[in-house]
């Protein structure tokens, strides 16, 4: 049986910043049980729920920026629980604040505080990767030390980070196993550079390179999604998140995250 599937909206975030209800009642059209949000464009928390309710999509999570949370943690979340979303998710880190710099220690005891906070108004928080945090400190991979630092966090996977990040994201995947309520689904072509972050809306101070690489709807790419998917119901998940940063192939963000849907629903799991 298959789990529910969302979308984020990041990746139709020109269409919902255009129109927000006439883009979820697109992707709700397309067959997605759910959304996640990374913005509320606009409307106030009570709108979003209401519209979401009306619609018959479940706001499963968010996409909420650290700093937002760090600034008024007790305030930002309870914007989250009144749409009715049960997880948020700390979506990037800047680069001051990765694994590797100063900013990193504090960043992990902001995020042990901020998961505090949420499970106390009852919601999960998630962290949501990137390849980044797959470097390795005394010997372990930053991510797995965040998780391992902060019990009351849980993780929200996306597959093609820890692909790009060097680890097979089916096995990664299972490695949560009862951690991991939400995964995230996307697909890429071509390799690891220094301009992917590019792709996503963030300046890098590297040098870039041509790589080829690009995002792509699921089924489209390098990523073996059967095996991901009986590893994300292996795991546990509650739910899986199609996500794709920046539309290719031709393709708009809307008719991007449609292939994506028609491909999960073409496959037996």
């Amino acid at each position: 049986m298959a789990l529910p599937i969302a979308v984020q909206v990041y990746s139709v975030r020109e269409d919902a910043k255009a129109d927000l209800r006439g883009t979820l009642t697109k992707i709700k059209a397309m067959g997605y049980d759910g959304v996640e949000f990374a913005g509320l464009y606009g409307y106030d928390p009570a709108e979003i729920r209401d519209m979401c309710a009306e619609l018959g999509l479940t706001p499963i999570s968010a996409h909420v920026p650290l700093a937002a949370l760090k600034k008024d943690p007790k305030g930002t979340i309870a914007q989250y629980v009144t749409i009715g979303c049960p997880y948020i998710a700390i979506p990037h880190l800047p680069e001051e604040l990765r694994p590797g710099t100063d900013g990193w220690a504090p960043t992990v005891e902001d995020i042990k505080a901020i998961a505090e906070e949420a499970r106390a108004q009852g919601i999960q928080l998630l962290y949501h990767n990137h390849d980044f945090e797959f470097i390795r400190l005394d010997g372990e991979y930053a991510l797995d030390m965040l998780y391992r630092e902060i019990p009351a966090l849980e993780t929200e996977l996306d597959t093609c980070w820890i692909n790009v990040g060097g680890e097979n994201p089916a096995e990664y995947v299972r490695k949560y196993t009862g951690r991991t309520p939400v995964v995230h689904l996307k697909d890429f072509w071509g390799e690891k550079s220094d301009d992917m972050y590019e792709l996503i809306g963030i300046e890098t101070k590297k040098p870039q390179r041509p790589s080829g690489f690009e995002f792509r709807p699921l089924g489209c790419g390098l990523q073996d999604f059967p095996s991901i998917l009986a590893a994300a119901k292996d795991a546990g998940a509650k739910w899986v998140v199609v996500e794709q940063d920046k539309p290719s192939m031709g393709k708009t963000p809307l008719e991007s995250i449609e292939i994506s849907i028609n491909y999960l629903r073409g496959l037996d799991w």
